[in-house]
């Protein structure tokens, strides 16, 4: 009896909780051959060969009240310095550093370098095809009642350095933003909402800068049940841009079919708002997906939205999916077929065709193991004059564009152990 009161007395007093800690790598060199990557050839121009190479060291922690994440790394060109360089073009830079605090089952705060991810991408996402990919210096408050309902506060403010009295902030970049992103699960219905307010700079007619609010809001939902998935969004934006008034739209709906075990098929359609390239009104109508993955939409080759195609006439983007998966490999052709949402002209001042032109999208992918991928990729555009407009170069050369790739994203080490803490 005496044993068994110290032992519940032992219990009472120690309290007994896991942790886990990882290092883990990635190493992603790709081969591009580039001639109409984003725009447009020029038959006068060689074709652009190069290897860039992603490098990260990642270490990560977790624990009841506590997680931890830092990310390391490097990405250059090979060749980009000389055999004997002392130092790196590039560098090396830090791509995440957060900790998450989690205050008690329901909220938890993060914050630092982080990456943000929500729905499918289109308005905040990681840019995981780039080498580089994007992260936010930004905090964020969690919320989460139960498993099916999450709601985010997100909050980021930027500066480029410390200083006595304000300065102007001259990075490419937010000076601010604020959002709202709640999320709930319906049965086999996700349905996401997004209220996201921006702040950039601009310089006024005086030279002086000054920080112009811009909204998004929108809504994003799925479905998923048997062999069909499909979703749907839609995003509207207002405030202002550079003392421009704002008043854009972007709908989309999707649509997928497994057929069997191997193969699916699926439809889709895009449409992002765009300003005529002969109004005459100071409103801007174009769309801008402000820090999706867009390499993900509308096309491979990137002509669209990919640090470009900014403030332009739009676009409608119609496309199918091809996909078959058996084992360790895989094969996706995308079709697409692009038009402008508004009006394109001419240096006439003509009127021309909406029809920008048709890309043909092809990837292969093979996994050795869960931690080595292996992909290959050819894309070609089929241009029309009225793309030569707004991209420049020549329709009628061959705008291609083909790459290989290889992933190694190895465990290098991972434990978890119990440590006892004494409750007071």
């Amino acid at each position: 009896m005496k044993k068994t009161l110290a032992i519940l007395c032992i219990g009472l007093g120690m309290a007994t909780y896991a942790q886990e800690f990882e290092i883990s790598a990635e190493l992603r060199p790709r081969f591009e051959y580039r001639h109409g990557y984003k725009t447009l050839a020029d038959d006068s121009l060689d074709p652009a060969v190069f290897v860039s190479q992603r490098t990260r060291l990642n270490f990560g922690y977790k624990s009841e009240k506590l997680n931890a994440y830092f990310s390391v790394q490097n990405v250059r060109v090979w060749g980009d310095v000389a055999t004997s360089a002392i130092s790196d073009k590039n560098g090396t830079a830090i791509h995440e550093a957060w900790a998450e605090i989690l205050l008690n089952q329901q909220f938890s705060l993060k914050f630092g370098r982080q990456e943000i991810i929500y729905d499918d991408q289109r308005m905040f996402g990681n840019v995981g095809w780039a080498q580089q990919a994007r992260s936010h210096d930004a905090l964020i408050a969690t919320f989460k009642p139960n498993e099916n309902n999450r709601l985010d506060l997100g909050l980021a403010i930027s500066a480029e350095s410390e200083s006595l009295f304000e300065i102007d902030y001259n990075v490419n970049n937010y000076k601010s933003f604020q959002y709202l992103w709640y999320h709930t699960n319906l049965n086999a219905v996700g349905l996401s909402f997004l209220a996201l307010n921006n702040g950039y700079a601009f310089e006024d007619v005086n030279n002086e800068q000054q920080v112009d609010y811009n909204q998004t809001f929108g809504t994003h939902a799925t479905y998923g049940e048997n062999k069909l998935k499909a979703d749907a969004s839609v995003y509207f934006q207002t405030g202002k841009i550079a003392d421009t008034k704002v008043n854009a739209y972007n709908l989309a709906l999707n649509a997928h079919y497994t057929i069997n075990q191997d193969f699916s098929i699926g439809l889709g359609g895009e449409y992002l708002s765009g300003t005529d390239m002969n109004t005459t009104s100071n409103k801007l109508e174009s769309f801008n997906p402000w820090y999706g993955t867009n390499h993900k939409f509308n096309g491979w080759m990137d002509y669209f939205y990919v640090g470009n195609h900014i403030n332009s006439v739009g676009l409608m983007d119609f496309n199918a999916t091809l996909a078959y998966k058996k084992d360790k490999f895989s094969v996706q052709l995308v079709p697409h077929f692009f038009s402008s949402a508004a009006t394109i002209v001419d240096g006439l001042g003509n009127e021309m065709s909406n029809t920008l032109g048709t890309e043909i999208d092809l990837m292969l992918g093979y996994n050795l193991s869960k931690d080595i991928q292996f992909q290959v990729g050819y894309s070609q555009m089929f241009a029309t004059e009225s793309m030569e407009i707004i991209r420049g170069g020549d329709k009628n050369a061959t705008n291609n564009w083909a790459w290989a790739m290889i992933t190694v994203k190895p465990s290098l080490f991972k434990t978890s152990f119990k440590k006892e803490e004494t409750k007071e």
